[in-house]
């Protein structure tokens, strides 16, 4: 009895912590991908995404958390009247980046793990993209390509459009990883993985910069 009623506090105890790590971000609405907004083809001047444009991600399991970035490598965004019309950026999955672990110390190998086929897979889907499809109330909806699917997300963002260029930047918001077919380590498709369990959802957060 003392060992059933132990290794069940185990297990509220690893699912309390799972959920006290997930990542706080507002869940993005995710959909099946959608086509572009008919003003897109209105658009008046196409900008270039700028270097320094990237996303920043928090992954949790139970008892710990893991943060970092990941490069925008390209990309262009449109604009007419003033407002943000379409554009579409690609994502260095190669660029993959913890930044809560150090050099010879587990950095190296939970990167190569995220870039294995576990995760994204990035020898066969070396990039990953996002294109814009609406820019409406405070809302940005776009067709996210990852690991070779591709669904629509919708998360609050700031967009500002001026005449040296546009700047989008959102707090962090979470997708579902497992909607894109990553499924490892998901205590959603997997029994028994107890404290190995890792988070479906992955917070995300973009700073991006288009002239």
């Amino acid at each position: 009895m003392k060992n059933l009623i132990l290794s069940t506090s185990v297990i509220i105890l690893g699912f309390l912590l799972s959920c006290t790590n997930a990542p706080k971000g507002e869940k993005a609405t995710t959909t099946d991908a959608k086509p572009m907004a008919k003003k897109e083809m209105m658009a008046s001047k196409t900008l270039s995404v700028q270097e320094g444009s990237m996303l920043t991600w928090t992954g949790s399991k139970v008892g710990g958390t893991h943060a970092g970035t990941i490069n925008v490598s390209g990309g262009d965004v449109k604009v007419s009247d003033g407002a943000v019309t379409g554009g579409k950026v690609t994502i260095d999955m190669n660029s993959i980046n913890c930044t809560d672990l150090e050099a010879g110390k587990g950095k190296e190998k939970l990167e190569g793990h995220l870039k294995s086929p576990d995760f994204f897979d990035t020898a066969t889907n070396p990039t990953a993209s996002f294109e814009i499809t609406s820019v409406a109330g405070g809302n940005i909806t776009g067709n996210l390509m990852l690991k070779g699917v591709t669904k629509s997300v919708t998360f609050p963002a700031n967009v500002n459009v001026t005449p040296d260029g546009v700047a989008v930047t959102s707090g962090e918001f979470t997708i579902n990883r497992t909607d894109w077919g990553i499924q490892y380590g998901s205590a959603s498709f997997f029994d028994g993985l107890k404290d190995k369990a890792i988070n479906d959802n992955i917070g995300l957060s973009i700073k991006l910069k288009a002239m």
